[in-house]
């Protein structure tokens, strides 16, 4: 996949008014394409962005700060395009407001109409996540067992992959007891990895995140498979979503799960991070929160 135009250009001039129309919507059909999967399947669930440069002023014309969280369904058939959403976002650093309620509600339908879809949006005083455990923007831990040391005994060099190789999660090779969970396939088995990388496709900048996958399978999980098949995405051009999508749609096709959450927290660019999370069934949906690298 790849996007040209202005949103990939070196330089960019910052909006100083409110600028809705910079809101680029891209259609998820894009990345889902690629995937040739059932989209329906892909569409439980929620992206979670978190931005740290929200600003705009009071009546008083004085600048307030905040954190914001947008929550997009899966199921909308666009999402928006990250630098037109800082670009936007820079937009209302220099508007009025008469209440915290009113930018809410303003970025709420700006965003809406951009994706088609009900977006959700919160608002945090820099404090709240002090006092509050619940609002999700105290630093967390992901949930169950790190596989990222899953090679450290084996002799092997891991190749570079020019795309997401998902036979690697049937490799049997330099196989150890310590690296295969035998399922039972009633209880789920959690586990995480720090090491996700891909690429933008619109910048070609590198996109860090930690994946955290949650599986009830009665196929045996092999640790080291896995951490080699997250590691084929190093090298490949897709956007947060598609990258989640595509792990969610191999790990239901070669595991046959009965239940399956796959969800993946990126770094920040240009102070905001995209959190993305598939689940097989929506009573699987954890809460949104993040991570020390946020």
């Amino acid at each position: 996949m790849s996007i040209h135009g202005i949103l990939g250009e070196q330089t960019t001039d910052y909006p100083t008014e409110y600028s809705p129309e910079t809101l680029y919507p891209i259609a998820r059909s894009m990345g889902r394409d690629v995937i040739g999967w059932q989209d329906d399947k892909l569409m439980v669930g929620i992206d979670w962005w978190q931005a740290f440069e929200m600003s705009w002023l009071n009546q008083q014309g004085i600048s307030q700060v905040a954190i914001a969280r947008f929550g997009i369904p899966a199921s909308s058939p666009f999402i928006v395009e990250s630098k037109s959403l800082k670009l936007y976002l820079n937009s209302i650093n220099f508007t009025e407001f008469a209440s915290w309620d009113d930018v809410q509600a303003l970025i709420a339908k700006d965003l809406s109409a951009c994706v088609q879809a009900d977006v959700q949006v919160e608002l945090f005083g820099l404090n709240d996540d002090l006092h509050n455990k619940t609002t999700g923007l105290l630093v967390a831990q992901p949930e169950g067992v790190c596989i990222d040391d899953a090679l450290a005994n084996t002799s092997e060099k891991v190749a570079l992959c020019d795309h997401p190789d998902a036979s690697l999660l049937s490799s049997d090779k330099d196989l150890n007891s310590s690296s295969i969970l035998e399922n039972t396939g009633t209880e789920p088995y959690t586990f995480y990895s720090n090491l996700l990388r891909s690429n933008c496709p619109v910048t070609n900048q590198p996109d860090w995140g930690t994946l955290a996958v949650s599986i009830t399978s009665n196929k045996t999980v092999d640790e080291a498979g896995m951490l080699r098949y997250i590691l084929s995405f190093r090298q490949h051009n897709g956007f947060h979503e598609q990258c989640v999508e595509q792990i969610f749609a191999d790990l239901s096709q070669y595991y046959e799960p009965s239940e399956l959450m796959v969800r993946a927290w990126y770094t920040r660019r240009g102070g905001i991070d995209i959190n993305p999370c598939r689940v097989s069934d929506i009573r699987l949906m954890p809460q949104p929160s993040r991570l020390i690298r946020q």
